[in-house]
């Protein structure tokens, strides 16, 4: 049986995350991936039927550039265009701070890619739940950063994820 594209993006992520023995908070970073999924798939039903593997595979991929060395081209070759796209508008700027690095330019690459913004969204949820749950400093930044946040990516589609993330915010 032919592997499916999200399959191929899972295993291509993991692969090249592990190359770089990049954690997340102590966790191996599939950790962080499973968690980013898992919302993904939470969340499916807001994402066109025909894309949702393409979608799943983003998510996948979403740190890959980011964080393991990888290249728009890198990640195109391993899965396919449309989940490089996604991977690509969620790579931060490189910047000296967070805000530098979550610029007007990102957000930007973020709102003009379709389903990125659910690919951040599902990435942001993770990292959210994980700061509760861990009683992490983080939860604070994410709360204090969250207006800002939203001003630069809300819109009614993803109204359901936007909902859950503000009653996580507000536990």
């Amino acid at each position: 049986m032919e592997k499916t594209i999200d399959i191929i993006a899972m295993e291509h992520s993991i692969l090249v995350h592990n190359a770089v023995h990049h954690l997340y908070d102590g966790h191996p970073y599939t950790y962080h991936l499973r968690s980013a999924v898992d919302n993904g798939l939470k969340f499916i039903y807001l994402i066109p039927e025909e894309n949702r593997l393409n979608v799943i595979g983003g998510i996948w991929e979403h740190d890959s550039i980011e964080d393991a060395m990888q290249t728009f081209n890198n990640v195109k070759d391993a899965t396919n265009v449309m989940i490089a796209e996604l991977a690509y508008a969620c790579t931060n700027e490189k910047g000296k701070t967070r805000a530098e690095r979550a610029n007007q330019k990102y957000y930007e690459g973020i709102r003009n890619t379709k389903y990125a913004t659910f690919v951040k969204l599902c990435d942001r949820i993770a990292n959210i739940e994980h700061s509760l749950k861990s009683k992490h400093r983080m939860f604070e930044m994410y709360k204090k950063e969250h207006e800002h946040f939203k001003s630069e990516l809300y819109s009614d589609e993803y109204k359901d994820m936007w909902d859950y993330l503000e009653i996580l915010l507000d536990c």
